[in-house]
């Protein structure tokens, strides 16, 4: 049987900076991916937006990873010639109610360090986007795009450098505890594989809480359960009607259906958010449903061409009454489970928030798990 320091379950943008981040001062560490390659859920089907942070209340996981990773990504973009595009964005809002909600983000956006927001009004909007229409605006110049497959190759890159591996078509079916850490078994390329491993790292997105509870945890007990969230993009043809992010205020389980110019400059509608029950990546909204939501702030969205995109899922933590839920960033020492760093629900700002979170699994690992 194959002995491991560290086993990382799931080769997203998260796992994959996990591994990069502890590669660099540890020996022994495998990332098991089910896929046939890297990324090809919720990473894969991303839209690459780089968020700010003023969308999560002060303290939280969300707030302080998100913020942190913001200026991570940056540098990293510079350092390592990854692309990215610092546009800025702006949250509008029409009517008493948005305009209350716009300047609750700013307040939450000031407690959580977001640096350089300013609040506009009507006119200051049409100077800086003369297609959109609003009251006001929260403009956020810290939000941005990148590429999220180039950011994953960086990861990989910096895993093979450091001596870690990354295993595809591994998917693990079992998770067992023994004395010395965990057995951690299932197939591999079609051929039965098994580890015993230190350190047991569940970083498998959509899949986070059936690998919690291989391990034998109680994921209803915990408040673990997730549920799938689809969401629906839509491109707009022709000339780019915006050149930064346009963002509406945020509503049900999403942040509403937004404008995101990619790498080339073309705008995305989307994602919008309902729940699904299995995962499948056709598109199933219409596009007239994303035209009539978007015209409150472009009205010229009514004589554009609008081409079916992509889509994509997030995982969600069931909450009560749709109240806030943060990230699961947990050591599980405390639950019996030394040596197990469970990652679940984590839905956006994931991919922002991606270098950030390494860092604190690492500080997880060196305080709690390593000594």
């Amino acid at each position: 049987m194959e002995t491991a320091n560290i086993v990382v379950i799931g080769a997203g943008v998260v796992g994959l900076s996990i591994a990069a981040r502890l590669s660099e001062n540890n020996e022994g560490i495998y990332v098991l991916e089910k896929n046939s390659r890297t990324g090809q859920e919720i990473s894969g089907h991303n839209s690459g937006v780089i968020h700010s942070g003023i969308h999560y209340p002060k303290g939280t996981l969300k707030a302080r990873l998100c913020v942190k990773g913001n200026s991570m990504l940056y540098n990293l973009g510079e350092k390592f010639d990854i692309q990215y595009k610092r546009l800025g964005k702006l949250t509008v809002a029409s009517g008493e109610n948005e305009i209350k909600e716009i300047e609750n983000l700013y307040r939450m956006g000031n407690d959580n360090g977001v640096e350089g927001m300013k609040l506009l009004n009507s006119e200051e909007i049409r100077e800086m986007e003369p297609n959109i229409v609003a009251e006001m605006a929260l403009y956020t110049p810290s939000t941005g795009i990148i590429e999220p497959d180039d950011l994953m190759h960086h990861f990989y890159a910096q895993i093979s450098n450091n001596g870690a591996f990354v295993s595809t078509q591994t998917e693990v079916t079992g998770i067992r505890e023994t004395n010395s850490g965990y057995e951690v078994s299932g197939i591999s390329s079609g051929e039965k594989f098994a580890f015993n491993a230190s350190t047991v790292i569940n970083s498998a997105g959509l899949f986070s809480d059936k690998v919690a509870a291989m391990a034998g945890m109680d994921v209803n007990e915990l408040g673990y359960s997730l549920s799938y969230y689809k969401g629906d993009y839509f491109r707009i043809a022709g000339t780019p009607p915006v050149k930064m992010l346009v963002y509406p205020v945020p509503k049900g389980e999403g942040l509403g259906i937004h404008l995101t110019p990619d790498m080339a400059g073309s705008v995305k509608m989307g994602p919008n958010a309902y729940h699904v029950e299995k995962i499948d990546y056709t598109v199933g909204s219409s596009a007239e449903e994303f035209r009539q939501d978007v015209k409150r702030f472009l009205p010229s969205i009514s004589g554009r061409d609008i081409l079916e995109d992509s889509s994509g899922i997030r995982p969600k933590l069931q909450s009560v009454n749709g109240s806030f839920r943060d990230f699961v960033i947990r050591h599980e020492a405390e639950n019996g489970y030394h040596g197990l760093i469970n990652l679940i629900g984590i839905d956006s700002p994931g991919l922002t928030a991606s270098p950030a979170i390494a860092e604190y699994v690492s500080e997880l690992y060196e305080n709690e798990v390593k000594h």
